[in-house]
């Protein structure tokens, strides 16, 4: 008797569920191709990803108003929420303000406080969704001189100025990796250049009372 007769008759005498223990041999191997096929697809899916979000930032530039605000050109809470989500995680990899950074505030969170990061990608996402001016309000857990003041939120870690320059590198790398226009590019670490006094006064702080 062939294998294809008795498999057949394995599947005629036990109708279950094939991916239950009664599964017949032909079944088993049409799980293996499907999970191998998936397999081989994801690192496909990824990079579609990472292409979808280059367009939604090209369209939002390229659109029917080019003029419109920095969060339309950069195409949206999608776009911006893709490069938060790879800037915060390309931090903790930087050798000045990350994880093995000669600042032990910084060094701490990025070592052991990293249980929040989630949390801290949301909250990053909606600041720049908001300095951009997009329809999103960023509502701070320790609010600064004004909704979008940074000093308290970062007064504890005492970021010099050095240490800040570094995290607005990581940005920007974070913005090419995306292929944002140089315009909007050139927006963004604006904005975030505007902040730089608040979020480096813990530092001037205690280099005062030092």
């Amino acid at each position: 008797m062939d294998e294809n007769m008795q498999d057949r008759i394995a599947a005629d005498a036990h109708p279950a569920d094939p991916e239950g223990p009664t599964a017949t041999r032909r079944d088993l191997l049409l799980q293996g191709a499907m999970l191998s096929a998936a397999a081989m697809a994801m690192p496909v899916a990824a990079g579609s990803a990472r292409a979808a979000v280059r367009s939604s930032a090209a369209e939002g530039q390229a659109g029917t108003n080019p003029d419109g605000s920095l969060y339309e050109r950069l195409g949206g809470i999608f776009a911006i929420a893709a490069v938060v989500n790879h800037f915060s995680d390309a931090i903790i990899k930087d050798p000045v303000a990350g994880a093995r950074s000669r600042n032990p505030a910084l060094r701490k969170w990025h070592t052991r406080q990293l249980d929040r990061l989630p949390g801290l990608k949301f909250m990053r996402t909606l600041w720049v969704a908001n300095v951009s001016g997009g329809p999103f309000e960023y509502t701070p857990t320790r609010p600064g001189h004004d909704k979008l003041g940074l000093e308290e939120a970062h007064r504890d870690l005492k970021i010099s100025p050095r240490e800040f320059d570094a995290v607005a590198a990581v940005l920007s790398r974070s913005l090419d990796r995306f292929a944002v226009p140089q315009r909007e590019k050139s927006e963004v670490l604006a904005a975030f250049a505007a902040h730089k006094n608040e979020v480096t006064k813990g530092w001037a702080a205690a280099q005062r009372a030092g």
